[in-house]
């Protein structure tokens, strides 16, 4: 036993920076990443002594953080977390109001309407530089259909940030003085 476990640890030192950053990623959360990859360790951990052949361990594992993840989407509790509104987030105290925070927002936003394999589909392949072979592997999906399936995430994505650069302009707009209070010269009175 302390044999597999010890072979465990040592196939996961490599992968341990970029699985737990994978796990982040897919959360949006650093807390909720961290507690993700702490649950899929311990099933990989659980599950080690039935991998057949250790040179799928990096896959084997990369498909138990995604099945926790999407174990963790269908439980009640998270279904019914209700994001905050916008004008609550405004307010925050800590919230930097600068363009890195309002492009992260609005990159979140792009994210919440892709679906669960859609968001690790993205994440794989744009945040963590996955080949599609490698997710094609991970998967058990055609690379055609993986490909296909990246195009229309990245389409959703990127209507959904028109959207959101929409309503922003439009927001701006808003906050636009008339003109006449804008104008420093004001017309004669006749008298």
């Amino acid at each position: 036993m302390n044999r597999l476990r010890t072979r465990f640890w040592q196939l996961v030192e490599p992968e341990h920076q970029k699985a737990r950053a994978f796990c982040r990623k897919l959360t949006g959360d650093r807390d909720e990443g961290d507690d993700l990859y702490q649950d899929a360790l311990v099933s990989a951990l659980t599950g080690f002594a039935k991998l057949k052949n250790e040179h799928a361990f990096r896959p084997w594992l990369y498909r138990i953080m995604i099945n926790c993840f999407k174990n963790r989407r269908r439980e009640a509790w998270w279904r019914r977390a209700i994001p905050l509104s916008d004008e609550v987030k405004g307010t925050l105290i800590g919230r930097n109001p600068g363009p890195a925070y309002a492009a992260r927002r609005r990159l979140e936003k792009a994210f919440e309407v892709l679906s669960t394999a859609d968001r690790v589909l993205v994440t794989l392949f744009e945040l963590e530089g996955w080949r599609i072979s490698e997710i094609a592997e991970l998967t058990g999906k055609s690379e055609g259909s993986l490909k296909v399936r990246l195009s229309r995430a990245r389409q959703k994505m990127r209507e959904t940030l028109r959207r959101e650069m929409n309503e922003s302009a439009r927001q701006s707009l808003k906050s636009i003085w008339s003109e006449d209070e804008i104008c420093v010269v004001t017309k004669p009175v006749k008298e």
